[in-house]
């Protein structure tokens, strides 16, 4: 029988290579991805350390069960993927889009109760970077990309367009946020999904929800924040976000009414500032 939800799985910063990644973590959340069994699994970047071609290598056998289990998997690149030309690894490892950056996508997945998601992706970083573009010469591959029809629209990024909760001063939005922020409201966006600085966060900002995932397999973390990736739930009415924490469970994050246009978050939000949220 069809579930009543669309559901997407969102994981980002693997930071495979890294002295922080802890590879239990990441094997932990991709078993877990499996039994979900979503409609959707989104990739959101940052998958190795320093971009190095061992590093995608590592990255690439962590994530194979995903494929060997035929879920639909999108898979981008994230600053660190593009330090030391390992955009070319990148592209060596999980190929090319057709937009102009080298992990540039647009699926359209039907899931739930015959529900359409029309999801376009963008390579958002620059090569030895930390900060990230969209940029303008996109803009139009953008808009034809989302001018099908649709239930849901959906823009994913590496690179927040928001600023993050308890990351000091913020240099690391996309360069063009205000410009790309108005252009997904222009299109009726509805979900927006990124990562980059190790923190989960949920906005509404102008009727489009901003996902944003911490990371599920690094111990480069902020405060008190943990490992984690987000589950979403997508049906007509409603769009739920639950942060899962690689083997130790679960805590809702927000659920907005679709209708109402209202969200509702969780304290688990502030996890960072509160020793609580270590309690499984």
């Amino acid at each position: 029988m069809a579930r009543e939800a669309f559901v997407v799985a969102q994981l980002s910063d693997l930071h495979c290579g890294s002295p922080y990644f802890d590879a239990a973590l990441l094997e932990a959340a991709i078993r877990e991805t499996i039994a979900v069994a979503p409609d959707l699994v989104v990739i959101g970047g940052d998958l190795t350390a320093e971009g190095y071609s061992g590093e995608f290598r590592q990255a690439q056998e962590f994530l194979e069960p995903l494929f060997e289990a035929g879920l639909r998997t999108l898979v981008i690149p994230g600053n660190h993927d593009s330090k030391n030309v390992g955009y070319l690894h990148f592209r060596d490892t999980f190929g090319t889009g057709e937009g102009a950056g080298k992990g540039d996508s647009m699926l359209h997945v039907v899931g739930g109760r015959d529900l359409s998601m029309r999801v376009v992706a963008i390579d958002s970083s620059k090569p030895d970077l930390a900060e990230g573009e969209v940029g303008r010469e996109r803009y139009d591959w953008i808009r034809s990309q989302f001018a099908g029809e649709a239930d849901v629209r959906t823009f994913v990024l590496h690179h927040h367009l928001v600023p993050v909760p308890g990351t000091g001063r913020e240099r690391n939005t996309v360069w063009d946020s205000g410009d790309v922020l108005a252009l997904l409201h222009s299109l009726d966006v509805h979900v927006v999904l990124s990562g980059h600085k190790h923190v989960p966060h949920v906005w509404l900002l102008n009727g489009v929800l901003i996902v944003n995932s911490g990371t599920v397999s690094s111990y480069r973390l902020r405060g008190y924040t943990r490992p984690s990736y987000n589950v979403l739930e997508v049906t007509a009415d409603t769009i739920r976000v639950t942060l899962k924490y690689p083997a130790t469970g679960e805590r809702l994050a927000a659920e907005l009414d679709r209708t109402a246009m209202q969200l509702h978050t969780s304290p688990e939000l502030a996890g960072m500032f509160s020793k609580t949220t270590w309690r499984p």
